[in-house]
């Protein structure tokens, strides 16, 4: 089907977030998110979960293909951008409001500029206040948005929620989208792998378990 620019360069950032996270970023995500209830707001009440039904996810090249103008999603498939599309969005937008701007869209944060006093933008952020300029930050962890002893982060590798023995990681980044595929990506890999990957793609970065 035809797509905008904008969702264009939305899905290529999903491509290529797959390809860097090692497939742990994988956006199409959408029948497992249906499988274990998450429809609909958690406040509309407790979802009716289905995980028998859940599958590990297809690779996403295996399922999406975007050229110039045109997406093509394969008959079956579903895709939720989810926390790229507000990692994204929140860089675009930080970039359309000037210079001088922090624009935080659900935690997703982009922050461009000295700040209100110069030294960056102040940001309260895993416990402490971190100062960004021409940063992103982002928090993936699984204390929220949850049910019973299910919750709304899905691992790839087995189609349901993920038990990594993280909780939540926080990330500072080039970029808002970076951040949010960085720490995403180390929640996914684990309390033994995400220090060094956070190492090698992150700015700074806190761990929970």
């Amino acid at each position: 089907m035809d797509v905008s620019p904008e969702l264009e360069t939305l899905l290529r950032e999903s491509l290529r977030a797959f390809e860097t996270s090692g497939g742990l970023v994988n956006v199409a995500v959408l029948p497992s998110m249906t499988a274990i209830g998450y429809t609909r707001p958690l406040v509309e009440g407790r979802p009716t979960t289905t995980v028998a039904d859940a599958r590990p996810l297809p690779p996403l090249t295996q399922v999406l293909a975007v050229r110039s103008g045109a997406a093509r999603l394969e008959p079956g498939a579903g895709i939720d951008l989810g926390g790229i599309a507000k990692g994204w969005m929140a860089d675009r937008l930080r970039e359309s409001l000037g210079p001088n701007t922090l624009a935080n869209l659900g935690g997703d944060i982009s922050a461009g500029g000295p700040g209100p006093a110069g030294s960056g933008w102040p940001v309260g952020f895993a416990g402490v206040t971190v100062l960004l300029r021409d940063q992103g930050a982002a928090t993936s962890g699984v204390r929220r948005r949850r049910w019973g002893e299910l919750h709304h982060l899905i691992d790839p590798r087995t189609g349901v929620p993920a038990k990594t023995g993280l909780e939540e990681v926080s990330v500072v980044a080039a970029s808002g989208l970076e951040a949010e595929v960085v720490a995403k990506t180390a929640l996914l890999v684990g309390p033994e792998l995400a220090p060094v990957y956070c190492a090698a793609h992150a700015l700074a970065w806190w761990l929970s378990p």
